[in-house]
């Protein structure tokens, strides 16, 4: 069957499977780190001031590009050179999550301070080979739906920790609790050990140094060092009109006068759903538009998500368009973030996927970093209103520069579907 004459239908198989239960187990220690270690800190007395702190604890996340390279040289036993890591990672993740409950929040908060830091390396690591996974398995136009599959398994995963782990708190010991919640980690090690390891494209490195310098000598003399700055450029650009949108959001509802029952029933549901949907749609119509038209029609649908902020920044306080501002962003967003995620795993090299994909998306979630520092200084110069048309303004240069990375019109490889991974 040919890639042209396949339908969406054909690509649900058993590689995408694999990636449910793999994005379900890369996102639950995120989210246990964000929402159950902070109703823990906070049940157990510690001020909002040592809370905020504790979010220092997620740095690996940033610099995970620094360690990827040994996960591109080394195999661990029969278990090969993927599975081996992601098993190693998902066990110790279980055991660390797990004793990190069975510590004394308030007596030990230097030990506490250390498991935390260990789950976040843990993850991050997990995340570095998950993504090196999920690109060797899946063919270029497997991608979009690929990556849509694994980031809505990714978020279903913060219902565990930001739900029914808090329930269950009401009723257990801490203790217990953090036990049951690492259980969830389970289904993913069973299904790293049934799955196949992929198949490995050319040599991989021969030694750590190789390891080191081979990915990023290919990816400058695959194209020349033109071409590698523009892509970087645009990994950097694409989303940074958006990511600053989304920065102070809660702030901007409250802002306007929305009580926080109406920004908790309306803007927060809308906007998971609209997220997960976006996801869907944009990985399933990839197949058949392929991953450079998907990033102008879904690049361009989610710079324009800023005007609809802008449009309820006019309006004033109108629940009904939070609900469309909202679902209309997340929806637009997910469509974005299908088309981005497939066009890193397709830049990355399948002989260095951990350290090259490591390094594009430490990469892409620089310009978090920089909205969240700047957005507070933007809103009180501009006000609302002009600031979102501020942020439609700082999509314009991420989509001109896809004249470059992924014109419109250029042939894109149509590959069978990658090997079987169960």
């Amino acid at each position: 069957m040919t890639t042209q004459s396949a339908s969406w239908h054909s690509y649900l198989n058993r590689r995408m499977l694999t990636l449910v239960f793999l994005g379900f187990s890369s996102g639950l220690p995120l989210f246990i780190l964000l929402n159950l270690m902070q109703a823990w800190l906070a049940k157990a007395g510690l001020d909002v001031k040592a809370l905020g702190l504790f979010a220092l604890v997620m740095f690996p996340y940033t610099w995970k590009f620094l360690w990827s390279p040994m996960m591109d040289r080394y195999s661990l036993g029969r278990l090969g050179r993927r599975r081996g890591w992601m098993a190693l990672t998902q066990g110790a993740l279980f055991l660390a999550i797990g004793g990190m409950g069975m510590l004394d929040p308030l007596h030990q908060v230097p030990l506490v301070i250390l498991a935390a830091v260990s789950v976040a390396f843990l993850s991050a690591s997990q995340d570095i080979v998950i993504d090196a996974y999920s690109r060797e398995i899946l063919s270029d136009n497997e991608q979009g739906l690929g990556a849509a599959v694994k980031v809505n398994a990714y978020k279903v995963a913060g219902m565990v920790p930001g739900a029914l782990s808090l329930i269950l708190a009401d009723f257990l010991p801490w203790q217990s609790v953090f036990w049951i919640t690492a259980a969830f980690m389970l289904p993913g090690l069973v299904c790293t050990l049934l799955i196949k390891e992929p198949t490995v494209y050319g040599a991989p490195p021969k030694n750590l140094e190789e390891a080191i310098v081979l990915p990023f000598r290919e990816f400058i003399s695959r194209d020349g060092w033109s071409s590698a700055l523009w892509i970087l450029c645009f990994i950097f650009l694409y989303r940074l009109g958006d990511s600053m949108a989304a920065t102070l959001a809660t702030k901007f509802f409250i802002d306007l006068g929305f009580p926080l029952t109406q920004i908790g029933a309306i803007a927060k549901l809308t906007l998971f759903w609209g997220s997960i949907a976006g996801g869907i749609v944009g990985g399933i119509c990839m197949i058949r538009l392929g991953i450079n038209r998907g990033l102008w029609i879904f690049g361009a649908i989610q710079a324009s998500t800023s005007l609809g902020f802008a449009l309820l920044a006019h309006i004033g306080p109108n629940p009904l368009f939070l609900g469309l501002a909202v679902g209309f962003e997340a929806f637009g967003v997910g469509l974005g973030t299908a088309a981005f995620v497939a066009f890193i795993a397709k830049t990355s090299d399948p002989r260095y996927t951990a350290t090259q994909y490591a390094l594009f998306s430490s990469l892409a979630a620089v310009p978090r970093t920089f909205a969240t520092s700047s957005v507070g200084f933007i809103v009180a110069e501009t006000g609302w209103m002009h600031f979102f048309l501020i942020c439609f303004a700082l999509a314009i240069p991420g989509m001109l520069l896809l004249f470059k990375v992924a014109p419109w019109n250029e042939a894109e490889p149509k590959t069978e579907a990658a090997q079987s991974s169960l």
